[in-house]
């Protein structure tokens, strides 16, 4: 049993598939303190500071499991959440039709242990359909998304290339923690 640090919906569906136990608590982290402009640096950073802030408010009866994602466009753009459909929807435009990177970050820490890991999965989108963008923008389902969309949701039907591990691109790498949960148990 593992605490999830995180109220990510996508992460507590990842973790039920590969049938790991854990209770899911969020914990406060502001990531707009985070200054770096580079992709990979921003998650590590976030997902660090999420545990700092797990581990003082938790401690570590229980190992805690954070996380973060964010999407970079092809030039190191970081695309984040959304804060308005126009956003949202400049944020989709640059998506459309490019080769984009879904960078994520997990911490794992027991009494014992630190698992770090940060991982990439790549996608070549086709261009997206006006009408369904629009139609997606109006939804609202934009909100609360890195990059505005999932890979799983809207951009699903525009996938033509996708080079690394789905959990990485949905949040949370499965495939590598889950390893580890047996080194891990007391």
């Amino acid at each position: 049993m593992l605490i999830l640090c995180s109220q990510s919906q996508s992460r507590a569906l990842l973790l039920k598939e590969a049938g790991i136990d854990f209770i899911q608590k969020s914990v406060d982290f502001d990531e707009e303190q985070i200054v770096t402009t580079i992709a990979k640096d921003f998650v590590y950073t976030a997902s660090k500071g999420k545990m700092e802030a797990a581990e003082r408010l938790y401690g570590l009866d229980m190992p805690l499991l954070t996380a973060d994602s964010v999407i970079a466009t092809q030039s190191g753009e970081i695309l984040r959440k959304p804060k308005s459909m126009e956003e949202a929807k400049e944020i989709l435009l640059k998506q459309s039709g490019a080769t984009i990177s879904i960078i994520s970050s997990m911490h794992y820490k027991t009494k014992k242990m630190l698992l770090v890991d940060t991982s990439a999965t790549h996608y070549r989108f086709a261009p997206f359909d006006e009408n369904d963008l629009e139609a997606y923008l109006q939804s609202g389902e934009w909100e609360g998304k890195a990059g505005g969309c999932m890979v799983e949701g809207f951009c699903k039907k525009y996938i033509e290339y996708v080079d690394g591990l789905e959990s990485t691109a949905r949040g949370l790498q499965v495939e590598v923690l889950k390893p580890w949960l047996f080194f891990s148990e007391e």
